[in-house]
Protein backbone atom coordinates (compact mmCIF):
# COMPACT_ATOMS: atom_id res chain seq x y z
CA UNK A 1 0.00 0.00 0.00
CA UNK A 2 1.00 3.65 -0.83
CA UNK A 3 1.80 6.12 1.87
CA UNK A 4 -0.16 8.65 2.42
CA UNK A 5 2.02 12.01 2.01
CA UNK A 6 0.61 14.79 4.62
CA UNK A 7 -1.67 17.37 3.11
CA UNK A 8 -0.58 20.98 3.89
CA UNK A 9 -2.22 22.63 6.18
CA UNK A 10 -4.68 25.08 6.03
CA UNK A 11 -4.16 28.82 5.67
CA UNK A 12 -3.40 30.11 9.76
CA UNK A 13 -6.75 32.23 10.80
CA UNK A 14 -6.63 35.79 10.24
CA UNK A 15 -7.43 38.13 13.72
CA UNK A 16 -7.99 41.30 14.00
CA UNK A 17 -9.98 44.23 13.20
CA UNK A 18 -8.38 45.44 10.06
CA UNK A 19 -10.28 44.97 6.76
CA UNK A 20 -8.97 42.55 3.69
CA UNK A 21 -10.34 42.24 0.55
CA UNK A 22 -10.26 39.66 -2.04
CA UNK A 23 -11.94 39.77 -5.62
CA UNK A 24 -14.72 36.95 -4.02
CA UNK A 25 -15.76 35.63 -1.24
CA UNK A 26 -17.44 32.93 -0.52
CA UNK A 27 -19.34 32.26 2.30
CA UNK A 28 -19.63 28.60 3.32
CA UNK A 29 -17.67 25.51 3.09
CA UNK A 30 -19.91 23.07 2.61
CA UNK A 31 -20.77 21.10 -0.25
CA UNK A 32 -21.31 24.13 -2.72
CA UNK A 33 -19.29 26.58 -1.54
CA UNK A 34 -16.03 24.19 -1.53
CA UNK A 35 -17.29 23.87 -5.58
CA UNK A 36 -17.47 27.72 -6.07
CA UNK A 37 -13.92 28.54 -4.35
CA UNK A 38 -11.90 25.97 -5.87
CA UNK A 39 -13.24 26.52 -9.30
CA UNK A 40 -13.19 30.36 -8.88
CA UNK A 41 -9.13 30.10 -7.67
CA UNK A 42 -8.43 28.19 -10.75
CA UNK A 43 -7.91 31.53 -12.48
CA UNK A 44 -4.86 32.79 -11.24
CA UNK A 45 -6.01 36.26 -11.64
CA UNK A 46 -8.36 36.57 -9.27
CA UNK A 47 -8.31 36.45 -5.46
CA UNK A 48 -10.72 33.75 -3.21
CA UNK A 49 -11.64 33.53 0.64
CA UNK A 50 -13.66 30.43 1.56
CA UNK A 51 -15.06 31.00 5.18
CA UNK A 52 -16.34 28.64 6.49
CA UNK A 53 -17.71 28.64 10.86
CA UNK A 54 -16.34 24.76 11.53
CA UNK A 55 -13.19 22.75 11.44
CA UNK A 56 -10.76 21.72 8.81
CA UNK A 57 -13.16 18.49 8.01
CA UNK A 58 -9.75 16.36 7.98
CA UNK A 59 -10.54 13.83 11.29
CA UNK A 60 -10.58 10.54 11.16
CA UNK A 61 -14.59 10.31 11.93
CA UNK A 62 -14.75 12.13 8.63
CA UNK A 63 -12.27 10.19 6.68
CA UNK A 64 -13.45 6.93 8.32
CA UNK A 65 -17.03 6.21 6.39
CA UNK A 66 -18.76 4.46 8.78
CA UNK A 67 -17.46 7.20 11.63
CA UNK A 68 -20.28 9.52 10.69
CA UNK A 69 -23.03 6.63 12.37
CA UNK A 70 -20.85 7.77 15.73
CA UNK A 71 -20.41 11.60 15.04
CA UNK A 72 -24.06 12.24 13.83
CA UNK A 73 -25.69 11.36 16.16
CA UNK A 74 -24.08 13.26 18.61
CA UNK A 75 -23.49 16.46 16.93
CA UNK A 76 -19.75 15.92 16.50
CA UNK A 77 -18.89 18.12 13.34
CA UNK A 78 -22.76 19.36 13.23
CA UNK A 79 -25.03 22.42 13.58
CA UNK A 80 -27.31 19.79 15.45
CA UNK A 81 -30.14 21.88 15.00
CA UNK A 82 -33.96 20.81 15.71
CA UNK A 83 -37.12 22.11 14.26
CA UNK A 84 -39.79 23.79 16.33
CA UNK A 85 -42.36 21.36 17.52
CA UNK A 86 -44.66 19.72 14.26
CA UNK A 87 -47.91 18.93 14.86
CA UNK A 88 -47.68 16.45 11.88
CA UNK A 89 -45.57 14.43 13.88
CA UNK A 90 -47.65 15.01 17.25
CA UNK A 91 -46.12 17.96 18.66
CA UNK A 92 -41.94 16.09 18.16
CA UNK A 93 -39.59 18.84 17.43
CA UNK A 94 -37.62 16.78 14.39
CA UNK A 95 -33.96 16.44 14.71
CA UNK A 96 -31.66 18.30 11.72
CA UNK A 97 -28.41 18.01 11.25
CA UNK A 98 -25.86 19.65 9.28
CA UNK A 99 -22.63 19.87 8.40
CA UNK A 100 -20.08 22.87 10.63
CA UNK A 101 -16.91 21.72 8.85
CA UNK A 102 -15.32 22.43 5.77
CA UNK A 103 -17.36 19.74 3.31
CA UNK A 104 -20.22 20.76 5.15
CA UNK A 105 -22.81 17.99 4.99
CA UNK A 106 -20.78 15.57 2.88
CA UNK A 107 -18.52 15.64 5.75
CA UNK A 108 -21.44 14.17 7.92
CA UNK A 109 -23.80 12.23 5.53
CA UNK A 110 -23.90 8.98 4.74
CA UNK A 111 -21.83 9.34 1.43
CA UNK A 112 -24.51 8.18 -1.32
CA UNK A 113 -23.80 9.24 -4.84
CA UNK A 114 -27.74 9.98 -6.07
CA UNK A 115 -28.54 12.43 -8.97
CA UNK A 116 -32.23 12.55 -9.09
CA UNK A 117 -34.72 11.82 -11.72
CA UNK A 118 -34.06 13.85 -15.14
CA UNK A 119 -37.71 14.83 -14.73
CA UNK A 120 -36.55 17.29 -11.50
CA UNK A 121 -33.97 19.21 -13.25
CA UNK A 122 -36.98 19.66 -16.22
CA UNK A 123 -39.14 20.75 -13.75
CA UNK A 124 -37.29 23.27 -12.70
CA UNK A 125 -36.58 24.32 -16.28
CA UNK A 126 -40.32 24.50 -16.41
CA UNK A 127 -40.80 26.61 -13.33
CA UNK A 128 -39.14 29.52 -15.08
CA UNK A 129 -35.45 28.69 -14.37
CA UNK A 130 -33.80 28.62 -18.15
CA UNK A 131 -30.52 26.69 -18.04
CA UNK A 132 -31.53 24.29 -15.33
CA UNK A 133 -32.87 21.21 -17.23
CA UNK A 134 -31.34 18.03 -16.62
CA UNK A 135 -29.26 18.36 -20.59
CA UNK A 136 -28.43 21.96 -19.45
CA UNK A 137 -27.09 20.42 -15.92
CA UNK A 138 -25.66 17.08 -17.07
CA UNK A 139 -22.60 18.26 -18.40
CA UNK A 140 -21.88 20.09 -14.66
CA UNK A 141 -22.83 16.57 -13.02
CA UNK A 142 -19.97 14.97 -15.32
CA UNK A 143 -17.50 17.70 -14.38
CA UNK A 144 -17.32 17.06 -11.19
CA UNK A 145 -17.02 13.32 -11.24
CA UNK A 146 -14.65 10.96 -10.78
CA UNK A 147 -17.03 7.79 -12.10
CA UNK A 148 -14.95 4.15 -11.27
CA UNK A 149 -17.90 2.01 -12.15
CA UNK A 150 -19.76 3.28 -15.34
CA UNK A 151 -16.20 4.54 -17.10
CA UNK A 152 -17.98 3.69 -20.35
CA UNK A 153 -21.14 5.44 -19.89
CA UNK A 154 -21.89 9.16 -21.90
CA UNK A 155 -23.75 9.78 -18.68
CA UNK A 156 -20.86 9.73 -15.98
CA UNK A 157 -17.81 11.73 -16.01
CA UNK A 158 -14.47 9.96 -15.21
CA UNK A 159 -11.74 12.95 -14.96
CA UNK A 160 -13.61 15.39 -11.94
CA UNK A 161 -12.36 16.06 -8.46
CA UNK A 162 -15.26 13.84 -6.79
CA UNK A 163 -14.91 10.18 -6.99
CA UNK A 164 -17.78 7.67 -7.16
CA UNK A 165 -17.47 4.28 -7.03
CA UNK A 166 -18.46 1.18 -5.17
CA UNK A 167 -18.65 0.17 -1.58
CA UNK A 168 -15.42 -1.93 -1.13
CA UNK A 169 -16.69 -4.56 1.31
CA UNK A 170 -20.72 -4.64 1.44
CA UNK A 171 -22.77 -6.71 3.45
CA UNK A 172 -24.02 -9.94 2.01
CA UNK A 173 -27.35 -8.43 3.59
CA UNK A 174 -27.75 -6.55 0.68
CA UNK A 175 -27.99 -9.53 -2.44
CA UNK A 176 -30.77 -10.22 -0.03
CA UNK A 177 -32.49 -7.06 0.01
CA UNK A 178 -32.15 -7.02 -3.92
CA UNK A 179 -33.71 -10.49 -4.32
CA UNK A 180 -36.45 -9.25 -2.07
CA UNK A 181 -37.18 -6.40 -4.23
CA UNK A 182 -37.24 -8.60 -7.64
CA UNK A 183 -39.57 -11.23 -5.58
CA UNK A 184 -42.02 -8.16 -5.70
CA UNK A 185 -41.75 -7.34 -9.28
CA UNK A 186 -39.11 -4.13 -9.37
CA UNK A 187 -35.95 -5.03 -11.46
CA UNK A 188 -32.66 -4.57 -10.48
CA UNK A 189 -30.87 -1.58 -11.98
CA UNK A 190 -26.69 -1.43 -12.11
CA UNK A 191 -27.17 2.56 -12.66
CA UNK A 192 -29.53 4.40 -11.11
CA UNK A 193 -27.79 7.36 -11.98
CA UNK A 194 -28.24 6.64 -15.73
CA UNK A 195 -30.36 6.55 -18.04
CA UNK A 196 -32.94 3.94 -15.97
CA UNK A 197 -34.10 5.36 -12.64
CA UNK A 198 -36.38 3.15 -11.41
CA UNK A 199 -35.92 -0.31 -9.75
CA UNK A 200 -33.31 -1.61 -7.26
CA UNK A 201 -29.48 -1.19 -7.10
CA UNK A 202 -26.51 -1.08 -4.84
CA UNK A 203 -25.43 2.34 -3.95
CA UNK A 204 -22.70 4.47 -5.70
CA UNK A 205 -20.63 6.58 -2.68
CA UNK A 206 -18.69 9.37 -2.55
CA UNK A 207 -15.19 7.49 -1.51
CA UNK A 208 -11.73 7.29 -2.46
CA UNK A 209 -9.33 4.35 -1.38
CA UNK A 210 -11.34 3.60 1.27
CA UNK A 211 -12.25 6.96 2.69
CA UNK A 212 -14.79 9.01 2.46
CA UNK A 213 -14.13 11.68 -0.34
CA UNK A 214 -15.86 14.86 0.96
CA UNK A 215 -15.93 17.76 -0.90
CA UNK A 216 -13.53 19.43 0.89
CA UNK A 217 -11.41 16.43 0.37
CA UNK A 218 -12.51 16.79 -3.54
CA UNK A 219 -12.29 20.23 -4.37
CA UNK A 220 -9.84 22.26 -1.41
CA UNK A 221 -7.72 20.35 0.34
CA UNK A 222 -5.89 19.41 -2.95
CA UNK A 223 -5.74 23.07 -3.77
CA UNK A 224 -4.40 25.00 -0.45
CA UNK A 225 -1.23 25.48 -1.94
CA UNK A 226 -2.56 28.00 -4.52
CA UNK A 227 -1.61 31.65 -3.56
CA UNK A 228 -4.64 33.30 -4.62
CA UNK A 229 -6.77 30.92 -2.21
CA UNK A 230 -7.40 31.90 1.04
CA UNK A 231 -9.35 29.61 3.58
CA UNK A 232 -10.48 30.37 6.97
CA UNK A 233 -11.85 27.93 9.77
CA UNK A 234 -13.44 29.01 12.37
CA UNK A 235 -15.54 31.67 10.76
CA UNK A 236 -18.39 32.52 11.98
CA UNK A 237 -19.81 35.35 9.21
CA UNK A 238 -22.49 37.45 11.37
CA UNK A 239 -23.94 39.30 8.26
CA UNK A 240 -23.21 40.13 4.48
CA UNK A 241 -22.33 44.33 4.49
CA UNK A 242 -23.86 46.42 1.65
CA UNK A 243 -23.12 49.99 0.00
CA UNK A 244 -26.06 51.45 -1.56
CA UNK A 245 -27.52 47.71 -2.18
CA UNK A 246 -24.63 46.28 -3.39
CA UNK A 247 -22.72 43.71 -1.37
CA UNK A 248 -19.21 44.57 -0.70
CA UNK A 249 -18.14 42.21 1.79
CA UNK A 250 -19.01 39.85 4.98
CA UNK A 251 -18.66 40.57 8.77
CA UNK A 252 -17.49 37.63 10.93
CA UNK A 253 -16.07 36.91 14.20
CA UNK A 254 -13.27 34.36 15.07
CA UNK A 255 -13.14 33.14 18.95
CA UNK A 256 -13.66 36.59 20.20
CA UNK A 257 -12.70 39.09 17.60
CA UNK A 258 -14.56 40.74 15.12
CA UNK A 259 -13.02 41.24 11.42
CA UNK A 260 -14.40 42.22 7.90
CA UNK A 261 -13.63 40.75 4.90
CA UNK A 262 -14.17 42.93 1.76
CA UNK A 263 -15.29 41.44 -1.56
CA UNK A 264 -14.12 43.80 -4.59
CA UNK A 265 -16.41 41.38 -7.52
CA UNK A 266 -19.51 39.65 -5.49
CA UNK A 267 -20.28 37.81 -2.53
CA UNK A 268 -21.53 33.80 -2.83
CA UNK A 269 -23.78 32.76 0.14
CA UNK A 270 -23.40 29.31 0.67
CA UNK A 271 -23.64 28.38 4.18
CA UNK A 272 -27.05 26.30 3.28
CA UNK A 273 -31.22 25.85 3.83
CA UNK A 274 -30.70 27.15 6.65
CA UNK A 275 -27.63 29.51 7.62
CA UNK A 276 -27.74 30.93 3.63
CA UNK A 277 -31.32 32.97 4.93
CA UNK A 278 -30.45 33.07 8.19
CA UNK A 279 -27.27 35.10 7.58
CA UNK A 280 -29.18 37.29 4.79
CA UNK A 281 -31.94 37.91 6.83
CA UNK A 282 -30.07 39.02 9.74
CA UNK A 283 -28.37 41.28 7.03
CA UNK A 284 -31.56 43.31 6.26
CA UNK A 285 -32.42 41.09 3.26
CA UNK A 286 -35.49 38.85 3.62
CA UNK A 287 -39.11 39.36 4.44
CA UNK A 288 -39.84 43.18 5.73
CA UNK A 289 -42.42 42.38 8.30
CA UNK A 290 -40.21 39.60 9.75
CA UNK A 291 -37.30 41.51 10.11
CA UNK A 292 -38.93 44.84 11.72
CA UNK A 293 -39.85 42.49 14.62
CA UNK A 294 -36.33 42.05 15.40
CA UNK A 295 -35.64 45.52 14.40
CA UNK A 296 -33.55 44.65 11.46
CA UNK A 297 -33.24 47.54 9.24
CA UNK A 298 -34.35 46.31 5.78
CA UNK A 299 -32.11 46.44 2.80
CA UNK A 300 -34.33 45.10 0.36
CA UNK A 301 -37.78 43.46 1.32
CA UNK A 302 -37.53 40.24 -0.34
CA UNK A 303 -40.84 38.07 0.00
CA UNK A 304 -39.25 34.41 -0.39
CA UNK A 305 -36.68 34.58 2.15
CA UNK A 306 -36.70 31.84 4.10
CA UNK A 307 -39.94 30.59 2.85
CA UNK A 308 -40.73 26.99 0.10
CA UNK A 309 -38.77 24.90 3.12
CA UNK A 310 -38.63 21.36 1.71
CA UNK A 311 -37.38 17.86 2.74
CA UNK A 312 -37.61 14.94 2.40
CA UNK A 313 -40.18 12.62 5.34
CA UNK A 314 -38.34 8.92 6.02
CA UNK A 315 -40.15 5.96 8.04
CA UNK A 316 -38.13 3.23 9.35
CA UNK A 317 -38.47 -0.18 9.80
CA UNK A 318 -36.21 -1.89 11.75
CA UNK A 319 -35.89 -5.83 12.10
CA UNK A 320 -33.74 -7.68 15.22
CA UNK A 321 -31.65 -10.35 12.98
CA UNK A 322 -31.48 -14.04 13.65
CA UNK A 323 -28.04 -14.01 11.64
CA UNK A 324 -25.63 -11.18 13.10
CA UNK A 325 -22.87 -12.08 10.90
CA UNK A 326 -23.87 -9.51 8.21
CA UNK A 327 -25.22 -6.84 10.89
CA UNK A 328 -23.51 -4.17 13.20
CA UNK A 329 -24.44 -4.62 16.46
CA UNK A 330 -23.73 -4.29 20.07
CA UNK A 331 -22.80 -7.47 21.65
CA UNK A 332 -19.62 -9.53 22.36
CA UNK A 333 -19.03 -10.45 18.98
CA UNK A 334 -19.97 -7.61 17.39
CA UNK A 335 -17.67 -5.48 19.61
CA UNK A 336 -14.76 -7.93 18.67
CA UNK A 337 -15.58 -7.70 14.68
CA UNK A 338 -15.39 -3.75 14.77
CA UNK A 339 -12.18 -3.70 16.53
CA UNK A 340 -11.04 -5.87 13.93
CA UNK A 341 -12.69 -3.51 11.29
CA UNK A 342 -10.88 -0.51 12.80
CA UNK A 343 -7.49 -2.76 12.78
CA UNK A 344 -8.58 -3.85 9.04
CA UNK A 345 -9.00 -0.31 7.65
CA UNK A 346 -6.23 1.38 9.29
CA UNK A 347 -3.94 -1.04 7.74
CA UNK A 348 -5.75 -1.58 4.66
CA UNK A 349 -8.80 0.62 3.76
CA UNK A 350 -11.35 -2.40 3.75
CA UNK A 351 -14.11 -4.31 5.52
CA UNK A 352 -16.75 -2.69 7.90
CA UNK A 353 -15.76 0.70 8.60
CA UNK A 354 -15.71 1.40 4.40
CA UNK A 355 -19.65 1.11 4.81
CA UNK A 356 -21.73 3.90 4.52
CA UNK A 357 -24.45 2.08 6.53
CA UNK A 358 -27.05 2.23 4.25
CA UNK A 359 -26.01 -0.04 1.18
CA UNK A 360 -28.57 -1.01 -1.22
CA UNK A 361 -31.79 0.68 -2.23
CA UNK A 362 -34.67 0.94 -4.04
CA UNK A 363 -36.68 3.09 -6.42
CA UNK A 364 -40.26 1.99 -6.40
CA UNK A 365 -44.06 3.43 -7.34
CA UNK A 366 -47.06 3.14 -4.99
CA UNK A 367 -49.52 2.85 -7.71
CA UNK A 368 -49.07 1.66 -11.71
CA UNK A 369 -50.46 5.09 -12.54
CA UNK A 370 -47.58 6.48 -11.17
CA UNK A 371 -45.19 7.24 -14.44
CA UNK A 372 -42.05 8.70 -12.12
CA UNK A 373 -41.30 6.37 -8.77
CA UNK A 374 -42.54 8.33 -5.69
CA UNK A 375 -40.87 6.29 -3.10
CA UNK A 376 -37.04 5.40 -2.40
CA UNK A 377 -36.04 2.77 0.36
CA UNK A 378 -32.57 2.52 1.29
CA UNK A 379 -31.51 -1.38 3.40
CA UNK A 380 -29.11 -0.17 6.44
CA UNK A 381 -26.98 -2.83 8.10
CA UNK A 382 -27.79 -1.93 11.82
CA UNK A 383 -30.28 -0.90 14.16
CA UNK A 384 -30.87 3.03 13.03
CA UNK A 385 -33.64 4.20 15.82
CA UNK A 386 -33.74 7.83 16.11
CA UNK A 387 -30.80 8.71 14.07
CA UNK A 388 -28.90 5.94 15.76
CA UNK A 389 -29.28 8.13 18.71
CA UNK A 390 -31.66 4.91 20.46
CA UNK A 391 -29.09 2.49 21.13
CA UNK A 392 -30.26 -1.28 21.22
CA UNK A 393 -28.19 -4.31 22.58
CA UNK A 394 -28.10 -7.06 20.05
CA UNK A 395 -27.44 -7.14 16.10
CA UNK A 396 -30.31 -6.04 13.82
CA UNK A 397 -31.08 -4.15 10.27
CA UNK A 398 -33.36 -1.18 9.36
CA UNK A 399 -34.96 0.00 5.59
CA UNK A 400 -35.26 4.00 5.41
CA UNK A 401 -38.16 4.68 3.24
CA UNK A 402 -38.79 8.27 1.90
CA UNK A 403 -41.21 10.39 0.01
CA UNK A 404 -39.74 11.09 -3.05
CA UNK A 405 -41.56 14.28 -4.00
CA UNK A 406 -43.66 15.71 -0.83
CA UNK A 407 -45.78 18.54 -1.24
CA UNK A 408 -45.82 19.65 2.05
CA UNK A 409 -43.41 23.47 2.60
CA UNK A 410 -42.60 24.82 5.53
CA UNK A 411 -40.38 27.89 6.29
CA UNK A 412 -36.92 29.17 8.06
CA UNK A 413 -36.83 32.73 10.62
CA UNK A 414 -34.79 34.12 12.96
CA UNK A 415 -34.94 34.12 16.11
CA UNK A 416 -32.52 36.78 17.06
CA UNK A 417 -30.56 38.73 14.71
CA UNK A 418 -27.44 37.52 16.25
CA UNK A 419 -26.24 34.76 13.82
CA UNK A 420 -24.78 32.42 16.48
CA UNK A 421 -28.68 31.66 17.74
CA UNK A 422 -29.88 29.17 15.76
CA UNK A 423 -33.28 29.90 13.25
CA UNK A 424 -36.32 28.63 13.55
CA UNK A 425 -36.60 25.28 11.47
CA UNK A 426 -40.74 24.53 10.77
CA UNK A 427 -40.57 21.76 7.65
CA UNK A 428 -44.62 21.41 8.33
CA UNK A 429 -44.10 17.70 7.94
CA UNK A 430 -47.66 16.60 6.45
CA UNK A 431 -48.92 19.20 6.12
CA UNK A 432 -50.48 18.60 2.57
CA UNK A 433 -52.61 15.22 3.24
CA UNK A 434 -50.75 13.57 0.21
CA UNK A 435 -47.71 13.29 2.03
CA UNK A 436 -49.16 10.89 5.00
CA UNK A 437 -51.07 9.49 1.73
CA UNK A 438 -48.72 8.19 -0.01
CA UNK A 439 -46.02 7.40 2.42
CA UNK A 440 -48.70 5.12 3.90
CA UNK A 441 -48.62 3.43 1.00
CA UNK A 442 -45.06 3.33 0.66
CA UNK A 443 -44.80 1.63 4.07
CA UNK A 444 -47.23 -0.87 3.20
CA UNK A 445 -44.88 -1.70 -0.14
CA UNK A 446 -42.00 -1.48 2.00
CA UNK A 447 -43.27 -4.22 4.27
CA UNK A 448 -44.10 -6.70 1.57
CA UNK A 449 -40.48 -6.05 0.63
CA UNK A 450 -39.10 -6.90 4.16
CA UNK A 451 -41.68 -9.67 4.92
CA UNK A 452 -40.96 -11.45 1.34
CA UNK A 453 -39.20 -14.55 1.84
CA UNK A 454 -35.46 -13.66 0.99
CA UNK A 455 -35.35 -12.25 4.39
CA UNK A 456 -37.05 -15.36 6.03
CA UNK A 457 -33.48 -16.73 7.52
CA UNK A 458 -32.64 -13.15 8.93
CA UNK A 459 -35.84 -11.59 10.23
CA UNK A 460 -36.27 -11.33 13.89
CA UNK A 461 -38.98 -8.89 16.18
CA UNK A 462 -39.61 -5.87 14.80
CA UNK A 463 -38.62 -2.64 16.85
CA UNK A 464 -41.29 -0.50 15.78
CA UNK A 465 -44.94 -2.40 14.78
CA UNK A 466 -46.84 -1.75 11.61
CA UNK A 467 -49.76 -3.46 10.59
CA UNK A 468 -49.40 -4.14 7.03
CA UNK A 469 -53.23 -4.14 6.17
CA UNK A 470 -54.30 -1.12 8.71
CA UNK A 471 -53.52 2.34 7.44
CA UNK A 472 -54.94 4.37 10.05
CA UNK A 473 -52.42 2.03 12.41
CA UNK A 474 -49.32 3.21 10.11
CA UNK A 475 -50.38 6.74 9.89
CA UNK A 476 -50.44 6.91 14.13
CA UNK A 477 -46.96 5.42 13.70
CA UNK A 478 -45.59 7.84 11.33
CA UNK A 479 -46.57 10.23 13.23
CA UNK A 480 -44.96 8.69 15.93
CA UNK A 481 -41.32 8.00 14.31
CA UNK A 482 -40.86 9.62 10.93
CA UNK A 483 -38.46 12.40 10.24
CA UNK A 484 -35.89 13.81 7.99
CA UNK A 485 -34.18 12.56 5.59
CA UNK A 486 -31.96 14.89 5.89
CA UNK A 487 -32.42 16.80 2.82
CA UNK A 488 -33.48 20.08 3.28
CA UNK A 489 -33.78 22.67 0.48
CA UNK A 490 -35.77 25.49 -1.31
CA UNK A 491 -35.73 28.88 1.34
CA UNK A 492 -33.97 30.87 -1.07
CA UNK A 493 -35.51 29.19 -4.30
CA UNK A 494 -34.61 30.15 -8.04
CA UNK A 495 -37.65 31.73 -10.48
CA UNK A 496 -38.63 33.98 -12.82
CA UNK A 497 -39.20 37.42 -11.68
CA UNK A 498 -43.08 37.18 -12.26
CA UNK A 499 -42.92 35.04 -9.07
CA UNK A 500 -43.33 36.63 -6.19
CA UNK A 501 -41.43 34.44 -3.62
CA UNK A 502 -38.46 33.88 -6.04
CA UNK A 503 -35.20 35.36 -4.28
CA UNK A 504 -32.54 34.13 -7.29
CA UNK A 505 -32.77 34.24 -10.77
CA UNK A 506 -31.52 32.00 -13.43
CA UNK A 507 -28.24 32.63 -12.76
CA UNK A 508 -28.51 32.61 -8.73
CA UNK A 509 -28.07 36.51 -8.50
CA UNK A 510 -30.25 38.12 -5.47
CA UNK A 511 -32.80 40.14 -7.01
CA UNK A 512 -33.21 43.64 -5.96
CA UNK A 513 -29.14 44.18 -4.77
CA UNK A 514 -26.10 43.57 -6.83
CA UNK A 515 -22.88 41.94 -6.34
CA UNK A 516 -24.50 38.49 -4.28
CA UNK A 517 -25.40 35.08 -5.41
CA UNK A 518 -26.34 32.21 -3.89
CA UNK A 519 -24.92 29.00 -4.45
CA UNK A 520 -25.99 25.99 -2.23
CA UNK A 521 -29.45 23.54 -1.78
CA UNK A 522 -31.37 26.94 -0.64
CA UNK A 523 -31.93 27.58 -4.35
CA UNK A 524 -33.62 24.70 -5.27
CA UNK A 525 -37.27 25.61 -6.48
CA UNK A 526 -38.05 22.10 -5.92
CA UNK A 527 -36.04 19.25 -3.96
CA UNK A 528 -34.66 16.11 -6.09
CA UNK A 529 -36.39 13.07 -6.34
CA UNK A 530 -33.58 11.35 -3.89
CA UNK A 531 -30.75 12.22 -1.90
CA UNK A 532 -29.75 15.80 -2.76
CA UNK A 533 -25.29 16.09 -2.02
CA UNK A 534 -24.86 15.42 -5.95
CA UNK A 535 -27.40 18.10 -7.13
CA UNK A 536 -25.83 20.34 -4.68
CA UNK A 537 -22.19 19.74 -6.42
CA UNK A 538 -24.13 20.18 -9.68
CA UNK A 539 -25.22 24.16 -8.56
CA UNK A 540 -21.92 25.15 -7.17
CA UNK A 541 -20.54 23.63 -10.44
CA UNK A 542 -22.87 25.44 -12.57
CA UNK A 543 -22.89 28.83 -10.07
CA UNK A 544 -18.95 29.36 -10.34
CA UNK A 545 -19.13 28.90 -14.67
CA UNK A 546 -21.91 31.47 -14.63
CA UNK A 547 -19.37 33.95 -12.50
CA UNK A 548 -16.39 33.77 -14.26
CA UNK A 549 -18.63 34.08 -17.62
CA UNK A 550 -19.80 36.81 -16.23
CA UNK A 551 -23.83 35.73 -16.59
Amino acid sequence: MAKRGRSPPLHAPVYGTGVDEFDYVVVGGGSAGCVVASRLSEDPAVTVCLLEAGGEGRDVLIRAPLGFAVAMPRGVNSWNYQTVPQPGLDGRRGFQPRGKTLGGSSAINAMIYARGHRSDYDAWAELGNPGWGYDDVLPYFKKSEANAIHRDSPLHGVDGPLHVTNLRSPSPLNDVFLRACQAQGIPFNPDPNGAEHHGCYHVQVTQKDGERHSAAAAFIHPNLDRPNLEVRTGAHVTRVLFEHAKATGVELRQGDRSSSVRARREVVMSAGAFGTPQILMASGIGPGAHLQELSIPTIRDVAGMGQNLQDHISALLIYRARINDHTVGISATGVARLLKAMWEWRRHRRGLVTSCAAESGVYYRTSPDVEVSDMEMELIVGIGDDHGRKLHLGHGYSAHLLLARPKSVGEVRLASPDTRVAPLIDPRYFNHPYDMETLVKGTQIALDIMNSAPFDPYRGEMLIRYDRDDPRQIEETLRRHADTEYHVCGTAKMGPESDPMAVVDATLRVRGVDGLRIADASVMPQVTSNNIHAAVIMIGEKCADMVRRGT
